[in-house]
Order: structure tokens, then sequence, then C-alpha cells
């Protein structure tokens, strides 16, 4: 993946994640009914959705930060998607358990699973650039001994 591609990307995903946290915390009941299967997975609960906004928020911070500082952008982009994922795995978990059925699986791969996906490949896009520049920078072996 090229650098404009996974700034672009991470841009995307940060005001995506940004949007939604915003909506979630502006207007929980409106996002509660708006979000295709949300309804099915328990009760209208305001203080919950609320929280996960601010949590969607914080990715949203994540990303776009990691996109704005280079320096910052492994561990922000790592951090976005530990949680990411771990939100992704808790959906396949309530699956597993058979509080959701598996067509929940498709309907969240949207936005749950693909989400988590690339924000784990713009991680570790970042780990493997980080560890090119280190690379660029430091002087080889062989021109240190010739001075």
């Amino acid at each position: 993946m090229n650098r404009h591609l996974s700034l672009a990307l991470a841009g995307l995903l940060g005001v995506g994640a940004g949007a939604n946290g915003i909506f979630m915390l502006l207007s929980p009941a409106n996002w509660y009914f708006a979000v295709p299967g949300v309804t099915t997975t328990g009760p209208f609960n305001q203080h919950f959705l609320r929280d996960i906004g601010l949590i969607f928020i914080l990715v949203a911070i994540a990303l776009l930060a990691g996109v704005a500082r280079p320096a910052a952008r492994v561990a922000l982009w790592s951090a976005a998607a530990l949680w990411l994922a771990g939100h992704a795995l808790f959906h396949v978990w309530e699956v597993a358990v058979g509080i959701c059925g598996t067509s929940a699986l498709v309907q969240d791969f949207p936005a749950v699973t693909l989400p988590a996906i690339l924000t784990a490949a713009l991680a570790l896009w970042a780990w493997q650039d980080a560890r090119r520049g280190i690379r660029e920078t430091r002087p080889t072996e062989g021109v240190r001994d010739a001075r």
C-alpha cells in the first residue's frame, strides 16, 4: 500500500468514525433506530450508546492524528485497530454463542468488520513504513567503517 492511499484511507475511516461517534453522542435514540440490526442486539440504552460514541470519537482522533503526525502514527493507528478488532470479534462472539444469527455478520460487515480489517492493515503498513524509515536514516556499517 502506498503512502498516499494509506493516508487517504485513514482520513476516510477517521471521518467516518467521527461522524458515527458524534451521531451516537448527539442523538443516541435516532442512531439506535437508524442503524440496521442494532435494535435486535438489546434494548435502547442512552448511556451505553454515548459511551461507545466517545470511543468512536477517540478512534477518529487517533486515525486523523496519525495522518498528521507520522512519528505517532504506529501507536495511534495500532490503538484504533485494537479497539476496532475487539469490537468486530465481540460481534463474532455474539453469533457464536447464539445471541445473534449468522446473518448479523453479513449485515455488520461494512460498518464493523471492514473498518477493523482496514485499520489493522493501516497499522501494519505504519509499522513497516516506520521500519523502512529507520533503515533509511541509519548509516550502513560499510560507510562507517570506510571513514
